[in-house]
């Protein structure tokens, strides 16, 4: 999912065309422009006979080249400049008359075929070094659980970020010049000399594979925006309203290509998209249909504007959406509200709230988290150590420490940090939040450590909380739903059955 303005990441490391990526990557549909405005390469052509075929890069063998002149190079078939055989591996027979030879290093082997059959993708570590479970940031001698989806720092904007059809459309958000970690786009390795980042370090643990979140909204192929801007208009034109030809189109399309329906719904018809589908709908079908059609960053800018705009102030929000949020989302979310409010957000959230909470969203608003895959083992059992004196070693509780360690880990660094508290303390860190805080601070903390742990399951009893009782939260109900169909909605549904042994449409039909 992608939308104008957006920041653009690079293809991560076992990136599928159309999923997300790194580990929350998604390959941009193949019908975008990579650059838009652009027109794509064409490919040189030649004509055979001329004085330019073939190129003067690679001449046609003469009598000095190393073929041998019983076998000369086929004259029925014009030879493919830098195919066969490659400039590096000059053709040398080692039988005569055979072409090629069976040794030749242009013929693929069985050995070159990927995966090979003897070892199958994905791999498990096999240095005694890494004890990682291939599939999780935990190792595997821990107690906790080992789930599908965990640890992994899903962002709310899928990447690499297609580059919009519409250039300036949606200007102003940020690019990574302007502090978007680079650490997202660090291959893994399973030798840290391979990784220049990371040669200097002392790691001792790397991450050798990186489940990749499923959504349950992908882009539409093949996709028409004229088309279903037509739809769109038939559907609310003249009496009454076909909703289901509107669920039909919404929610059956990425975020990126709705905005080119809306785009072209307004060059064809003068009309604006979200404004007619107001003026046909209300409550909450409107609600939802508006907040698939906003940019995502300017739709949960609004929703943070909401929790802290009028009397009191909603931080189970503030903390659902800041303290899941990877670095991305954040310089997404900020600068979408600096252009809405005209204001900073970490103003806003620093006004509206106090103490040991204020300084932990102050800490998230500057989205400067590592993001590093490595694992550094003698680091995390520092600050175990530390987290330790700074909680249950001392009377009462040194915040900053708490507030320190868990605003700039990593996710994987902090999976191990946790780790290692646990094996010193024989304590669950979970609890120990629970036994030093409190309030919205304890809140803000546990909300970190269960994405850590395992975001599906954080998300999933948000949806459940939201569902609980007596009235639904609808407000928290269509946010999370809306932000995370892209990204690990498939995820979260497959964690809610588990825990709550029923399917979450079922919960959500009769809410």
């Amino acid at each position: 999912m992608s939308y104008p303005g957006y920041p653009p990441y690079p293809q991560g490391p076992g990136q599928q065309s159309g999923q997300p990526g790194p580990p929350m990557y998604q390959t941009a549909p193949l019908s975008y422009p990579l650059y838009p405005g652009s027109a794509a390469p064409q490919p040189q052509q030649y004509q055979y006979g001329s004085s330019q075929y073939p190129p003067a890069a690679a001449p046609y063998p003469q009598q000095s080249s190393p073929y041998p002149t019983s076998a000369p190079y086929p004259s029925s078939v014009p030879p493919q400049p830098g195919v066969y055989p490659p400039a590096s591996t000059p053709y040398q027979p080692n039988q005569p008359g055979v072409y090629p030879p069976a040794s030749n290093p242009c013929q693929p082997t069985q050995t070159s075929v990927y995966p090979p059959a003897a070892a199958p993708y994905p791999s498990m570590p096999t240095t005694q070094s890494s004890s990682h479970h291939h599939n999780s940031p935990y190792p595997q001698q821990s107690s906790y659980p080992q789930q599908h989806n965990t640890g992994y720092p899903a962002s709310a904007y899928p990447g690499p970020q297609a580059q919009p059809s519409h250039p300036g459309a949606y200007a102003g958000y940020p690019s990574a010049a302007q502090g978007i970690s680079a650490s997202r786009a660090t291959p893994l390795y399973s030798n840290p000399a391979q990784n220049p980042q990371l040669s200097n370090k002392p790691v001792s643990t790397f991450l050798h594979f990186v489940s990749l979140p499923t959504p349950t909204v992908r882009p539409a192929n093949p996709f028409n925006p004229r088309e279903d801007a037509e739809i769109l208009r038939k559907a609310m034109k003249g009496f009454g309203t076909d909703e289901k030809a509107l669920i039909n189109v919404l929610t059956n399309r990425s975020g990126s290509q709705r905005q080119q329906i809306a785009m072209e719904f307004k060059t064809m018809y003068g009309k604006d998209l979200i404004s007619n589908i107001k003026s046909e709908v209300s409550g909450n079908f409107e609600d939802v249909l508006v907040a698939l059609l906003t940019p995502l960053p300017e739709f949960l800018a609004k929703e943070l504007h909401h929790a802290v705009s009028g009397l009191g102030t909603n931080e189970e929000t503030i903390v659902e959406i800041l303290c899941t949020s990877t670095n991305y989302d954040i310089k997404c979310i900020t600068a979408a509200y600096q252009k809405l409010y005209g204001t900073s957000l970490e103003s806003d959230l620093a006004g509206d709230t106090s103490g040991n909470f204020r300084r932990l969203l102050i800490s998230l608003c500057q989205g400067n988290r590592s993001e590093v895959y490595a694992v550094d083992q003698n680091a995390a059992v520092q600050d175990a150590q530390a987290l330790l004196r700074a909680g249950e070693l001392r009377l009462g509780t040194d915040e900053s420490t708490f507030n320190a360690i868990l605003c700039s880990r990593s996710f994987y660094q902090l999976a191990q940090i946790f780790q290692e508290y646990q094996r010193l303390t024989g304590n669950d860190f979970e609890q120990a939040i629970r036994n030093e805080f409190s309030g919205s601070i304890e809140q803000g903390l546990l909300a970190i450590v269960k994405s850590v742990r395992n975001k599906s399951d954080f998300f999933a009893e948000q949806l459940h909380n939201s569902m609980a009782g007596a009235g639904t939260k609808d407000r928290a109900l269509i946010r999370i739903t809306v932000s995370r169909c892209e990204v690990d909605m498939g995820d979260i549904k497959v964690s809610y059955q588990r825990k709550y042994g029923r399917t979450l449409e079922d919960a959500i039909s009769v809410s």
